[in-house]
């Protein structure tokens, strides 16, 4: 991994670090982590293979990165302000999911590169992938698939949050039983 890798990395794990401050849902906090894993797919994708069994590998990981995505969403805390503004704030489980994504990628290139090529190599060719930017464009697929999942899943379970609830989150009965 490059340089330009361990920045690019660090800054998707520094979008969980900031989610975890409750903050208003807001058009920045649902587009920024779009612009950057765009912006990071970019760089990385140069085409995505079709031959083989490539489809399925992007398929196959890009579920994984929806479920990741919709698990972070479900595991983000919500309430409303005394104003009516939507406050979220990614729970620990949301942060731990939101790392797991981004450490299976950056351990698959670390495994790559450091001796487990020959082994990924067999298994690709096992398995009909055709090249290693087939690898590329699926981990880039999963990366944006978590993303925009965790994305729709906030902004969902946003809408459902009914003007006069306190909070809809994993205690939300402790939160009515204080009231």
């Amino acid at each position: 991994m490059s340089a330009t890798d361990y920045i690019i990395n660090a800054i998707l794990v520094l979008l969980v670090v900031r989610q975890l401050r409750e903050s208003k849902l807001g058009i920045v906090s649902l587009v920024l982590p779009v612009v950057l894993v765009g912006a990071a797919a970019a760089y990385y994708l140069r085409s995505i293979p079709t031959a083989g069994n490539d489809l399925t590998l992007d398929l196959t990981l890009g579920a994984v990165g929806a479920v990741l995505g919709v698990a972070c969403g479900l595991t983000t805390h919500y309430r409303r302000d005394a104003g009516g503004a939507v406050l979220v704030r990614a729970g620990v489980a949301a942060a731990i999911l939101w790392v797991v994504g981004i450490g299976s990628r950056i351990a698959f290139a670390q495994y790559s590169e450091h001796g487990g090529a020959a082994a990924i190599g067999r298994f690709s060719i096992a398995h009909d992938i055709t090249s290693a930017q087939a690898w590329v464009a699926a981990l880039v697929l999963m990366a944006l698939a978590e993303v925009i999942a965790r994305l729709v899943t906030i902004r969902l379970r946003a809408m459902a949050l009914a003007p006069g609830i306190p909070a809809l989150t994993r205690n939300s009965h402790e939160d009515h039983a204080a009231a």
